[in-house]
C-alpha cells in the first residue's frame, strides 16, 4: 500500500538532512499578533458557528477533502452537514486548536510544538498537507461577516500569515512522522523477545 504523500511529489528528509529553508520562521509583527488576539475575542463568541461554516464551505469548494473524513465521505446534502453533530464536534476541535494557537503567539516554542504534533497526528489520520491551507482560507471567509467593520486588509494579512506559518510547521510534522513510520516498517527489529517474561 502506497503512502498518502507518494502522489504529491513530496519526499520526507531525514532530520539530519534538514536545510536552512526547512526551518520555518514566524514573521508576524507585534502589531499583527495584537490584531489577531483582539479579533479572536470577537470570533470566539461564535466559535461553534464558525467551525461549522468553515467545514461546510470547505466541503463545498473542495469536495475531495471529504475523502479524509470517514463520517462525511458519502454525505452530499450540505444541509445535513450543517446540522451534523459530528461536524460540529470536529469544527469545535479545529477552533480549539486555533484558540490554542492564538494563546501561544507569545510563546513560539510552544506554538511550534503544538503545530508539529498536529501535523504528526494528521499523518496518522491520513490527511495530507495539500488540504491544510484550505482550512485557513475558509476560516478567513467564515469570520469576515462576524467581525464586520473590524475586518481590515491588515487583519486579513495577519491571519493569512499565521495560517501559512502553522500549516508549514504541520507539514513538517507530517513529513517527520511519515519518515519515522517508514523507517519503522523497513528496519526489522533487532531485539529478541525475552523468553523469561513470556506468559503462559
Amino acid at each position: 500500500m502506497g503512502c498518502a504523500m507518494s502522489g504529491l511529489g513530496l519526499v520526507a528528509k531525514p532530520a539530519g538532512d534538514m536545510k536552512d529553508e526547512d526551518v520555518v520562521v514566524a514573521n508576524l509583527s507585534q502589531e499583527q499578533t495584537e490584531m489577531i488576539k483582539e479579533s479572536w475575542k470577537v470570533i470566539q463568541e461564535d466559535i461553534a458557528k464558525v467551525g461549522i461554516i468553515m467545514f461546510v464551505r470547505l466541503f463545498e469548494t473542495h469536495p475531495e477533502c471529504k475523502d479524509v473524513f470517514f463520517l462525511f465521505r458519502d454525505v452530499e446534502d450540505l444541509e445535513r452537514l450543517r446540522t451534523s453533530k459530528e461536524l460540529r464536534a470536529h469544527g469545535l476541535r479545529v477552533m480549539s486548536f486555533i484558540e490554542k494557537t492564538v494563546a501561544r503567539l507569545d510563546q513560539m516554542e510552544r506554538l511550534d510544538q503544538l503545530a508539529l504534533d498536529l501535523g504528526k497526528a494528521h499523518y496518522r489520520y491520513n490527511a495530507p498537507p495539500k488540504y491544510y491551507s484550505y482550512v485557513g482560507v475558509e476560516f478567513i471567509r467564515a469570520v469576515q461577516p462576524i467581525l464586520k467593520e473590524k475586518w481590515t486588509a491588515e487583519l486579513e494579512e495577519a491571519w493569512k500569515d499565521l495560517f501559512l506559518y502553522v500549516t508549514r510547521i504541520m507539514k513538517k510534522g507530517y513529513l517527520l512522522e511519515e519518515r519515522d513510520q517508514h523507517s519503522n516498517t523497513i528496519e526489522p527489529s533487532k531485539e529478541k523477545p525475552d523468553k523469561k517474561n513470556t506468559r503462559l
